[in-house]
């Protein structure tokens, strides 16, 4: 019953503040949404197959950031150097504005704004059993995992199987963070992360990695209660 009422707790407050935010980044949206149509053909959205909670597939809302019929081209990992990346796209991947249209996934009860990324099909097949408990909760717009990782495209730079980099230097520590999230939820702990996403994207944007370590341990690389 506890469990029930702090996920009904933590849906209404994700509701909540989304019915606040949304009105006030409405224009912002609408601006972006101009720029991509200008800057390259094709669709403004771009809307993936994700694996959600309890293993059920949905459509994720990003702002679409590379050149039409990207997944037809390249893998689902995307180096900083991905010639696959618009002009706009590069903006948007920098200050995380991409994930915005993802509240209209948490309006639908798909998404959680905080929780362990959702991942697609091919990675949650990898997954180890004990893994498989992150699939216990919505999947979020942010986690400690994102702050932790806000540099991933610089991380696998040059590499020449994408993909295969992600695996090995970055998902094991980003399941480690989300095990660790989904053991210590709570909606103080999402109110923290959601402070921390703040701080990082619009008072400590991407400035390579000679600070990414250390930002990334203040920014929430570690949780915390």
């Amino acid at each position: 019953m506890t469990s029930r009422v702090s996920e009904a707790i933590k849906r209404a407050f994700d509701v909540a503040l989304v019915a606040v935010t949304f009105p006030v980044l409405f224009p912002l949206l609408g601006v972006l949404a101009v720029a991509i149509r200008i800057d390259s053909p094709g669709s403004v959205f771009y809307r993936g197959v994700r694996v959600g909670r309890f293993g059920k597939p949905f459509r994720i809302f990003k702002f679409r950031t590379m050149v039409q019929n990207a997944d037809k081209i390249g893998g689902s990992s995307t180096p900083e150097d991905d010639p696959r990346v618009t002009r706009v796209g590069r903006f948007l991947r920098k200050y995380k504005l991409d994930e915005l249209p993802q509240l209209l996934n948490v309006i639908k009860g798909e998404m959680s704004l905080v929780g362990p990324r959702p991942q697609v099909a091919w990675v949650v097949e990898l997954y180890a059993p004990e893994e498989k408990a992150v699939l216990s909760v919505r999947p979020g717009i942010t986690d400690c995992a994102s702050l932790r990782f806000r540099n991933e495209g610089e991380i696998l730079r040059g590499s020449a199987n994408p993909d295969q980099a992600y695996f090995e230097k970055i998902h094991p520590e980003k399941m480690r963070l989300g095990l660790e999230y989904v053991q210590k939820q709570c909606l103080w702990l999402d109110c923290q992360i959601l402070v921390n996403t703040l701080g990082a994207v619009v008072f400590r944007p991407l400035r390579g990695s000679s600070g990414s370590k250390t930002d990334a341990g203040r920014a929430g690389g570690t949780i915390s209660q």
